[in-house]
C-alpha cells in the first residue's frame, strides 16, 4: 500500500532559519529517508516550498498503517525535541512507472 507522509516543522520558515541543532537533526532525517529509499520503501520524498510554510513530504510503501507509523516513529526528526508534527494518510491507489498499488487488493 502507498502512504503519504507529511512532516510539519515547528514554524513556517523552518527551512530557511534552522538553528545548528535543528540542521543536524535534519541531516539525520535525510540520512534516514535515504536509507528507506535504498530499501525500496520510499517512492519519493523531499521538502516542499509552500508559500504558507515549508514542510516535508514522502510517499512510502508499507504493508499496513502500523508499518507506516513505525517508519514515522523511527524518523530522527520525529524523535527530536524540536516540535515536528506528522500526518500519514493511505493512498487509495498509488501509480508508479512500474506498478500500481491499491489500498484494498482487487
Amino acid at each position: 500500500m502507498g502512504f503519504v507522509f507529511r512532516l510539519i516543522p515547528p514554524r513556517p520558515g523552518f527551512a530557511f532559519d534552522m538553528s545548528p541543532d535543528e540542521r543536524a537533526i535534519m541531516m539525520e532525517h535525510v540520512g534516514y529517508w535515504s536509507g528507506l529509499n535504498e530499501q525500496g520503501k520510499v517512492v519519493a520524498y523531499g521538502p516542499v516550498n509552500d508559500p504558507l510554510g515549508s514542510y516535508g513530504i514522502g510517499i512510502i510503501l508499507a504493508e499496513s498503517h502500523i508499518e507506516a507509523e513505525a517508519i514515522r516513529d523511527a524518523d530522527p526528526a520525529v524523535q527530536s525535541p524540536h516540535g515536528f508534527r506528522t500526518e500519514i494518510a493511505p493512498m487509495l491507489r498509488l501509480v508508479t512507472p512500474n506498478h500500481t498499488y491499491d489500498a484494498v487488493p482487487e
